[in-house]
């Protein structure tokens, strides 16, 4: 699908959809859990419904709730109705079960490297895979460290899908080194789920975007699951023999989804823009991409939290122009799109580093924003582990956004800022994790 969006301000209130990823722990760990969860306004994207279907393959009951509610963020089906609840009935001690035909994760790798851990705790085999991107990305230093810890493993050469995956798991030390968090927190999630008397070690050389294992933690302390771990995140041992009870009430917005109306807002207009007030998001909610909030302040906006009935509301705008600056997204490498185009609206130069992993997500995001923000006007220069912008000549023009969700929600961003319209290929691909962007942005559809 091809998109044309024109140049205009952005401003007023808007309801940011349930986290990703915390609609996929969620709704990983009720799966694998005992008794039923009731998950409020989960996320209603290509993701999630891509995690629903692999849950149920390995044996979880879920039901999807639907109504008329015009305060659930998700997208409406045809009878304006929206995703508002998920019940999971678990397979709990009974554990994982094999599905008969493979485990399809679609564009979801965050699917496909927690659900491998989790299919490896059951004794039947269980084969994922995936669509022409998840076909490209390897998952070998996880399943390395699975085959350590006496699980059965193949996959095709690098250690991509077709994966199939059997247990028991015996438990032992591994070393795993984490260019994408995913890989720690997916052996997190299932350790303590292993036989009781197992004990699962894990040295962690490397570890990128840490934020996300604060966040897979929350979840295990809310459970009551016992771990220890070094305060450098380089050693963790979990005791098996756990179980995981009912995950009731609704899913935090998402601070990644956010992003997009957030640099949208500020990037508009020409001398002062926004504001924009998000609502659904939790200033002490442990997602790491809550920090576009800070890059946004040091780069001249104004970010401003408020409670009202209950709620909290996140307004930001700007007074002045954008400045350029130097940012490390180690932590935030999904931020890189969006930051990208914030450097390209900004005055002088933006420099994004320490990122090098956002080359190994669903595309490789430096040299495709690099490519598609050249198109534009923009002087880009790659880095090994980033980019450097420098800000003032966006124009209208084609773009294509490489079948990346990141990738053509902030080209869509870039298109308010721009001289003139611009076309986007591939848009179809926001609907992963944001369905209603397009629209949100007052895109036409022309092709």
């Amino acid at each position: 699908m091809r998109i044309l969006i024109r140049p205009h301000r952005f401003s007023g209130i808007v309801r940011i959809p349930a986290s990703k990823s915390h609609t996929i722990r969620r709704l990983l760990m009720a799966s694998l859990g005992e008794g039923v969860s009731e998950i409020g306004y989960p996320l209603d994207s290509l993701d999630a419904r891509s995690c629903a279907a692999v849950c149920r393959g390995l044996g979880a009951d879920i039901t999807e709730h639907r109504a008329a509610d015009p305060v659930c963020p998700n997208p409406a089906d045809e009878n304006g109705e929206r995703l508002v609840r998920w019940t999971v009935r678990g397979a709990g001690k009974a554990g994982p079960r094999a599905s008969a035909v493979p485990l399809d994760v679609g564009n979801s790798g965050t699917t496909l490297f927690l659900a491998l851990a989790a299919a490896a705790l059951g004794r039947e085999r269980s084969v994922f895979t995936g669509d022409e991107q998840i076909a490209r990305r390897g998952a070998g230093p996880l399943l390395e460290a699975l085959r350590g810890l006496g699980v059965t493993v193949s996959s095709a050469s690098g250690g991509r899908v077709p994966i199939a995956v059997q247990g028991p798991w015996k438990g032992g030390r591994v070393s795993l080194s984490c260019p994408t968090s995913q890989y720690l927190s997916a052996l997190l999630l299932a350790a303590p789920l292993a036989p009781a008397g197992t004990v699962t070690e894990i040295d962690v050389p490397l570890l990128n975007e840490k934020p996300y294992i604060d966040l897979t933690l929350s979840y295990l302390k809310v459970q009551g699951i016992p771990w220890q771990e070094t305060a450098d995140y380089s050693y963790f041992r979990i005791p098996g023999g756990g179980a995981y009870k009912p995950l009731n009430g609704p899913v935090a917005g998402d601070f990644s989804s956010a992003a997009f109306p957030a640099c949208a807002a500020v990037i508009s207009g020409s001398a002062i823009s926004g504001p924009a007030v998000l609502l659904g998001l939790d200033p002490g909610d442990p997602q790491g991409d809550k920090a576009i909030f800070d890059i946004l302040a040091r780069m001249g906006c104004d970010t401003a939290w408020s409670r009202e009935e209950g709620e909290w509301r996140l307004t930001v705008s700007r007074k002045g122009a954008l400045k350029g600056g130097t940012f490390d997204l180690n932590d935030t490498p999904d931020l890189l799109p969006a930051a990208a185009v914030l450097g390209a609206c900004a005055e002088g130069e933006t420099v994004l580093v320490n990122a090098a992993h956002a080359r190994i997500k669903e595309t490789d995001r430096i040299a495709v924003m690099a490519e598609e923000l050249g198109k534009l006007g923009v002087a880009v220069r790659e880095r090994p582990d980033g980019l450097v912008i420098r800000g003032g000549a966006l124009h209208g023009g084609a773009v294509d956004g490489h079948g990346d969700h990141r990738v053509v929600m902030a080209l869509a961003v870039a298109a308010l800022g721009a001289s003139g319209p611009v076309e986007i290929a591939g848009a179809e691909s926001a609907a992963v994790t944001y369905p209603a962007f397009p629209e949100l942005m007052a895109a036409e559809i022309c092709g």
